[in-house]
């Protein structure tokens, strides 16, 4: 370590410092050195708070809580496939598959190992391309600005990727990745001054943009039936729910514990709750992520389930889905665990971090049971309360004026 620390800091003397060859580039110099070490430079004064942790490796340990939703990304990505081809339909005529076959691993969706490798195959490259070309923008921007590159976009290449399917075009990617970057943070200042989810408003934009690839309800499974078209082998639960209600996820032959697991289709690395809440304990025990806004999510949806299901509809069929399915269908528990608890975009106060959590799990369980269209609500029910996440804090540091200053005032 101290060798690569002497490296470093030559490499700063003679090329990156003031007045040096390549002191433009000094941001992405600056980026690699403080992930390697802790900046530094230290404050001076009893007024500053220190702690022991720093941007870098906060949103380095919302990474690390992201990883069981990476591993099961890969494994459901290849299991889901070979669930497919054992059922009837045939490998996609890809790389992947080319790769996969040259490798001698067979189709086998009871070799972890096989449904793992198969399923990195089509995770690693869109993870690539995301890493590379919201990257390539961030460091664009910090060499434009002469500032630091910033951290945030740690969390947003992590995240992005996982709201995918394993077979949207890599184009695509960048694009998306392009569009959450550049026109829903930069173009605001970068991080700390968006109001809006990166991740997620690259994904609405993809949604929004080519709604016939990138929604629908047989999108998700990295196989071809016998005379379809890539990636057409599967409905989502979703969609069977939207179409056939809760009759209709019992028909399907998947159990609650095997939605809760995450072994059904769906968008990569939101189908397992499991893994979720194992993020949640991970962002919860350092306090990174708020329970607060957790809890809210889940209070809200729990509410608004149960207040649709009492009501009922003789033509909507999502109405009939009990509260305990809507946790486990879709990305409920990744939007609550990860999407929700963005320290930038949602609430920065206490109560207003239950209220916001509380919109958002109302409005999810809405959208996606009024909206025929689309099954899903969370990344809209976000992208919306995200919205209000200012306004929020503002009525809630008001009253807590107000009621100190009466209190004082009393006295």
């Amino acid at each position: 370590m101290k060798f690569l620390r002497n490296m470093l800091d030559q490499q700063h003397e003679m090329l990156f410092g003031k007045g040096k060859p390549l002191e433009k580039l000094y941001p992405l110099f600056e980026a690699g050195d403080t992930i390697a070490f802790t900046p530094g430079e230290t404050t001076d004064g009893a007024s500053h708070i220190r702690d022991g942790i720093d941007l870098k490796r906060l949103m380095i340990t919302v990474v690390v809580a992201l990883g069981p939703c990476m591993l099961m990304a890969m494994y459901n990505t290849g299991y889901q496939a070979f669930i497919a081809i054992a059922a009837g339909a045939t490998p996609l005529d890809c790389w992947q598959t080319t790769v996969f076959q040259y490798l001698g691993w067979d189709f086998d969706a009871g070799s972890l190992i096989s449904c793992f490798l198969y399923g990195a195959l089509f995770y690693v490259p869109i993870y690539v391309v995301t890493l590379a070309v919201g990257g390539a923008w961030e460091g664009i921007f910090a060499v434009a600005r002469k500032h630091d590159v910033t951290e945030g976009f740690l969390v947003t290449s992590a995240l992005f990727p996982l709201t995918l399917a394993p077979t949207v075009p890599l184009w695509q990617v960048a694009l998306g990745i392009t569009f959450g970057v550049v026109v829903a943070k930069e173009i605001y200042g970068g991080v700390g001054m968006n109001f809006l989810n990166p991740a997620l408003a690259g994904r609405a934009f993809l949604f929004f943009a080519y709604p016939a690839q990138i929604s629908g309800d047989k999108v998700w499974i990295a196989a071809t039936t016998p005379g379809g078209a890539d990636g057409v082998s599967g409905a989502t639960l979703l969609g069977v729910a939207a179409l056939e209600g809760f009759e209709g996820i019992k028909e399907s032959g998947y159990t609650w514990m095997e939605a809760f697991i995450g072994r059904i289709p769906g968008s990569m690395g939101e189908t397992s709750t499991l893994f979720c809440i194992m993020g949640a304990g991970i962002l919860v025990l350092t306090k990174i992520g708020s329970w607060r806004t957790m809890a809210g999510c889940v209070a809200g949806s729990f509410i608004m389930a149960v207040i649709l299901k009492a009501v009922g509809s003789d033509t909507n069929p999502m109405f009939d889905i009990p509260f305990h399915w809507h946790w486990v269908l879709g990305g409920f528990a990744f939007a609550a665990v990860f999407m929700a608890t963005d320290p930038v975009t949602s609430s920065f106060t206490n109560t207003g971090k239950l209220i916001y959590g509380f919109g958002i799990g109302v409005f999810g369980i809405l959208v996606r049971s009024i909206n025929p269209a689309y099954p899903e609500g969370w990344m809209l029910a976000i992208l919306f309360m995200n919205l209000f996440a200012p306004l929020i804090d503002h009525f809630i540091v008001k009253a807590n004026v107000k009621r100190r200053a009466l209190r004082y005032a009393a006295e």
